[in-house]
C-alpha cells in the first residue's frame, strides 16, 4: 500500500464579472483568482484491496462519485488508465461548504495532483486541468493556484503576478445562496456595476496590494436577497473599519473577504468577526500550490 497526505487550498475571487449567457447554458465568465492558506487535509491510500472509498468529517457530504473528490479519482482513472483499484480517499474539511471558496473543486484537484505523484503518472500540469474541468468549472484553476485570470466557464487560465503577500480574513454568514438562483437573478436584471478587470490586472503588475483592494468587486453582489445582501454589506463595512484596503465577497458566496497588509489589523477583525459569525478564518496569500 502507498499512502500520500496533501493539502487543498480554497480559492477567492478578487474580482468577478459574468459577460454574457452562451449557447451551452453555461456563463462567460471573467474573473481574478487567489489562492489562500485556508485548507483540506486529505490522505490518499492505494492498493488497500477494497472498491473506492470515501469518508469525510462532515458526515452529510456524500461519500461516492458526487463528491468531487471521489468524481476527480474516478475521472484520471477513466481517462489514462491508470489502476485506481484500493483507492481510499479520507477528508478532514476546514473549508466551509456553499461558501464562494471552491472547497469542493479544491479537494477534487487535490485528489488529481496526489493522484499523479503517489502512482507516478509523471501527467504535466495542463493535463491534469483539462482532466478536472470534466469535473467541475473551477477544478483547473485549483489545480494551477496562485493568482490567475479564469475566463471562458472558469477553465481558460492566465497566470497573473503574484498577489503580494498579505494577509486574508475570511467571513461566513450563516446562510448560503443556491448558485443556480444568483446565476437566475443576474439573467433577469441589468448589471449595474462591473469590476475594474483592467485596472485590477495593472495593479497586480505593479505590485500595488492597495491598488488591488480597491478595485476588488463581484457583480453577484448586486443581486443578492436584500437581507442578505445588507448582512454581506456590513462585513464588508466592518473589515474596512478594522484596516482592511478592501473586502468583497467571493463567488456565488457567501463568504465575505478582506485584504490587509498589517497583520494586527487583521487580527483585530478576525477576533472582532469570530464572537458574532463561527466560520471565521485567518489566513495568507499562497503564491504557488505546496
Amino acid at each position: 500500500m502507498s499512502v500520500l497526505e496533501t493539502r487543498a487550498y480554497a480559492k477567492l475571487n478578487l474580482s468577478l464579472d459574468v459577460l454574457d449567457r452562451r449557447s451551452d447554458g453555461y456563463h462567460e465568465m471573467r474573473m481574478v483568482m487567489q489562492t489562500v492558506t485556508l485548507s483540506d487535509a486529505l490522505r490518499l491510500e492505494t492498493g488497500t484491496g477494497k472498491p473506492l472509498s470515501m469518508r469525510s468529517s462532515l458526515g452529510f457530504l456524500p461519500a461516492d462519485e458526487r463528491n468531487l473528490a471521489a468524481a476527480a479519482a474516478l475521472r484520471l482513472c477513466a481517462e489514462t488508465g491508470a489502476d485506481c483499484g484500493g483507492l481510499s480517499i479520507e477528508l478532514d474539511k476546514s473549508i466551509p461548504v456553499c461558501a464562494g471558496l471552491a472547497g469542493g473543486s479544491a479537494d477534487a484537484a487535490a485528489v488529481l495532483r496526489g493522484l499523479n505523484r503517489l502512482l507516478g503518472l509523471g501527467l504535466p500540469p495542463e493535463r491534469l486541468e483539462a482532466i478536472g474541468a470534466r469535473v467541475g468549472s473551477d477544478v483547473p484553476y485549483c489545480v494551477r493556484g496562485g493568482t490567475a485570470l479564469a475566463e471562458g466557464r472558469g477553465e481558460v487560465l492566465t497566470t497573473l503576478p503574484a498577489l503580494p503577500d498579505c494577509h486574508v480574513v475570511l467571513c461566513k454568514p450563516a446562510f448560503s445562496v443556491p448558485t443556480p438562483e444568483l446565476f437566475a437573478r443576474l439573467d433577469g436584471c441589468r448589471i449595474r456595476r462591473r469590476p475594474d478587470t483592467a485596472g485590477l490586472l495593472a495593479a497586480l503588475a505593479a505590485g500595488d496590494l492597495a491598488g488591488v483592494a480597491r478595485r476588488m468587486y463581484n457583480v453577484f453582489e448586486d443581486v443578492l436577497p436584500e437581507r442578505r445582501g445588507a448582512e454581506v454589506q456590513r462585513i464588508k463595512n466592518a473589515l474596512v473599519q478594522q484596516g482592511a484596503l478592501g473586502a468583497s465577497m467571493s463567488g456565488t458566496g457567501s463568504t465575505v473577504f478582506g485584504l490587509f497588509d498589517r497583520e494586527e489589523a487583521a487580527r483585530r477583525a478576525y477576533e472582532l468577526l469570530q464572537e458574532s459569525y463561527r466560520d471565521t478564518f485567518l489566513a495568507r496569500s499562497l503564491e504557488k500550490m505546496v
